[in-house]
């Protein structure tokens, strides 16, 4: 009978071996994901008093889960692409642990169907024809730097 690897254990591997030496993933990725699990540890410790040490697999639930991404825009005021962001590299960890640990298949199933907060884009804004024209008359055509500008 073979034991499924706990939280700590999972998440260590996911560091270690999918981000930095599977995947290669950049500094700002590991630091990206390694803030969200942080925020997530910190909201466990808070809501349910657990250290970080003795979180489980089992608590990490899509409620817990959707209320850590709740708290996160509510508590924290982060917007909706920025909760976004977190939830990509909750999803990432939970696609790591269903393809190493298939007892926690079921949870990662649920976990991974927790869809992204949909939010407006700000439209592109453009230059004027003024502020066009400003620029373009900016540099000093007499001069081989003017030039090139």
């Amino acid at each position: 009978m073979s034991t499924c690897l706990q939280f700590s254990e999972l998440l260590q591997a996911f560091f270690t071996d999918r981000l930095m030496h599977q995947r290669q993933a950049s500094p700002n990725t590991i630091a990206s994901y390694r803030d969200t699990f942080r925020l997530l540890l910190q909201f466990a410790q808070q809501k349910i008093g657990k250290p970080p040490t003795k979180l489980t697999m089992e608590i990490l639930e899509p409620a817990f889960l959707g209320a850590f991404l709740n708290h996160l825009e509510r508590d924290r005021g982060v917007c909706a692409h920025s909760r976004n962001v977190r939830l990509a590299a909750i999803h990432s960890f939970f696609r790591f642990v269903a393809f190493t640990e298939p007892c926690h298949g079921a949870l990662a199933q649920r976990v991974l169907a927790i869809p992204n907060k949909r939010f407006d884009r700000r439209p592109i804004e453009y230059l004027t024809r003024p502020e066009v024209e400003a620029l373009l008359s900016a540099p000093d055509r007499a001069t081989w730097g003017g030039r090139r500008d």
